[in-house]
C-alpha cells in the first residue's frame, strides 16, 4: 500500500466529492443547507470547495477558533 502524502491529503480537502453521501452531508451541515443544494451546486461550480460553498453563499471564514482576521 502506497502512503498518502500530505500534500494529497489537502488536495484531497479542497475539493466535494458531489456522488458521495458523506460529504455532501458534511457540507451541508456546515453551509446549513440541503445535500441535494450541494450536489446541484457541485453540478454548477465544480468539484472546487470553495466554488461550492460560494455558490452555496457561506462566507470564507477564519480555519481555526481564535484566528485573527487583521
Amino acid at each position: 500500500m502506497v502512503a498518502q502524502t500530505k500534500r494529497g491529503r489537502s488536495q484531497d480537502r479542497a475539493k466535494v466529492a458531489g456522488g458521495q453521501k458523506h460529504e455532501t452531508a458534511y457540507e451541508a451541515k456546515k453551509t446549513g443547507t440541503s445535500s441535494a443544494a450541494v450536489r446541484e451546486a457541485v453540478k454548477q461550480a465544480g468539484n472546487s470547495r470553495s466554488k461550492v460553498e460560494a455558490k452555496l453563499g457561506h462566507p470564507k471564514g477564519p480555519k481555526r477558533a481564535g484566528a485573527s482576521t487583521s
